[in-house]
């Protein structure tokens, strides 16, 4: 049978419910309920009417009801206020009140267009993944809800990645309730990778579980799992999209890099050398740097509107300068300072280009408002992307505010607990420890990041730190190692390649690399 009403059929035997041509998503409790409510339209229905039928005479709480019913007044446009298909009668019941036609069977354009088999999505350039509905295996149906919030909230956070071709939650919750084959998903949406999940609820915890699945081979890439409290069910939602998130981006971004490599030369596009420049920054050295310079500027020649690879080449400059790598400073600086304007210019809703692209004309250019603008810009956009709050760290720690420093660090950290770039935020946290007069902290976290990454700008600080805080011996093995990274490093050029905003943070700095041994 088939309920027509509005634009939208209720198909009793296939259980869809469509709008138009569309399948909309609903869970099959919430059809039930929405079958029961329109085949008994003719009379007003009791809550206990609704209990015996849709949840078998189980105990419900009136919360629980009136949450449901929001969620069927939802499916079809309705809401508790509206009330314009679905009315709520005090102290009686409820009754489906829109005008229903029955048809028993389709005709035969309707046939056709539902039946007519729809060929298989081509898989997109950028790497792609549908959040399939998590299984609910508890037998509250309270936990159903939040489940769907939690995969509701991975895909919204997943799709402020703009390098993540990301499948809407409408296509991805028509597998809600069914067995599924994540091959056979991969080729239906025509993604690459598939994440699912279950939730269980025990006595006063509940456990969250996830795996994230390669569609086209079915081999399992992360697999992890969440516990919290039952009352705090809003931040442990918030907790595990954060985790989700920031545990399979870089698994994706490292299959994609994987998957970039394996193209011969002839074949790579302006996105392939963009992931194979990427994949070079996981070591920072100048062989590295260089190279990924390479692969950003090949792809914005195959493609000049592709904001991120602006950014990244722009910070590539930058990182080149600080560390001493360049030839010719002023060239470089202004060629940074083009690209990073270029990408804030195309990068409007690209965290990438936005985040570097800022960060670039912080250092280049010294353009501290602009840097703020755009990263915070970024941020706002994709408040997962663990790298951009580590450049607002870093440029925190530029402009003076080593509190904010902090706070974006600790940010990074958890997002990013495994980053191959662990140095850089070490560093930020001994440069803001500096500026905040904690000298053993700063010495401490300098000496941590440089075990992993050496640079002369952290040794710099490690330097200067062990100095003011009266350890000559320890300042002066520091401040070898920074001449050593960069030999060239004296008292009068520091201002020039450390970009501090206020000069008494920069003198505070040049008095204690000079107590170390740094010539002027």
């Amino acid at each position: 049978m088939r309920y027509l009403f509005e634009d939208y059929a209720l198909d009793t035997d296939r259980r869809e419910l469509r709008r138009g041509p569309d399948v909309l998503p609903v869970a099959p409790q919430v059809f039930d309920l929405l079958e029961y409510l329109v085949r008994n339209r003719e009379r007003v229905v009791s809550k206990d009417d609704l209990i015996d039928v849709v949840w078998n005479g189980r105990v419900v709480s009136d919360a629980a009801l009136t949450t449901r019913l929001n969620v069927v007044r939802g499916a079809v446009g309705d809401s508790g206020e509206q009330q314009r298909l679905i009315k709520t009668l005090p102290r009686k019941g409820f009754r489906f009140v829109g005008q229903v036609k029955e048809a028993q069977e389709l005709t035969g354009a309707e046939t056709h267009d539902d039946e007519a088999p729809r060929p298989a999505p081509t898989l997109p350039d950028k790497p792609s993944i549908a959040v399939l509905p998590f299984a609910n295996l508890s037998s509250d149906p309270e936990q159903e809800y939040f489940a769907d919030g939690i995969v509701e909230d991975i895909t919204m956070a997943l799709s402020r990645f703009p390098w993540l071709f990301v499948i809407a939650r409408n296509s991805s919750f028509t597998y809600k309730g069914r067995a599924v084959d994540v091959k056979q998903v991969g080729r239906d949406l025509g993604v690459r990778y598939v994440l699912e999940g279950s939730v269980r609820k025990t006595e006063k915890r509940i456990r969250i579980a996830g795996q994230l699945i390669n569609a086209e081979n079915g081999a399992h890439l992360w697999a992890d799992h969440f516990d919290g409290m039952l009352e705090d069910m809003f931040d442990l939602q918030d907790r595990v999209t954060a985790s989700v998130v920031s545990a399979i981006a870089p698994r994706l971004e490292r299959q994609e890099f994987e998957r970039a490599k394996r193209k011969p030369p002839e074949n790579l596009s302006a996105y392939d050398h963009y992931l194979r420049g990427t994949s070079k920054l996981r070591r920072v050295s100048l062989e590295t740097i260089s190279e990924a310079l390479r692969h950003f500027l090949k792809a914005i020649e195959l493609d000049p509107s592709l904001a991120c690879a602006y950014g990244v080449a722009a910070w590539c400059y930058v990182l080149r300068r600080v560390r001493g790598w360049t030839t010719d400073d002023a060239r470089e600086a202004a060629e940074a300072t083009r690209l990073a304007r270029k990408a804030t210019q195309l990068g409007g809703d690209d965290p990438i280009a936005l985040c570097m692209g800022g960060y670039a004309l912080a250092v280049a250019a010294r353009e501290y408002e602009d840097a703020e603008r755009f990263i915070d810009r970024g941020l706002a956009i994709n408040p997962n992307h663990a790298g951009g709050w580590r450049l607002s760290a870093w440029l925190r720690v530029w402009t003076g505010e080593p509190e904010l420093a902090l706070e974006h660090i600790a940010r990074a950290a958890r997002l990013s607990p495994l980053d191959p770039h662990i140095f850089a935020t070490q560093g930020a946290m001994a440069f803001a420890h500096f500026l905040a007069d904690h000298h053993d902290m700063a010495s401490a976290c300098a000496e941590t990041a440089l075990r992993n990454n050496q640079t002369s700008v952290v040794a710099c600080v490690s330097a200067a730190s062990n100095a003011l805080a009266g350890r000559p011996e320890p300042a002066r093995i520091a401040m070898s190692r920074a001449l050593e990274c960069n030999p060239g490093l004296r008292a009068s050029n520091l201002g020039e390649l450390i970009p501090f905003r206020r000069p008494e943070d920069l003198a505070k700095l040049v008095r204690g690399l000079r107590a170390a041994g740094l010539p002027d």
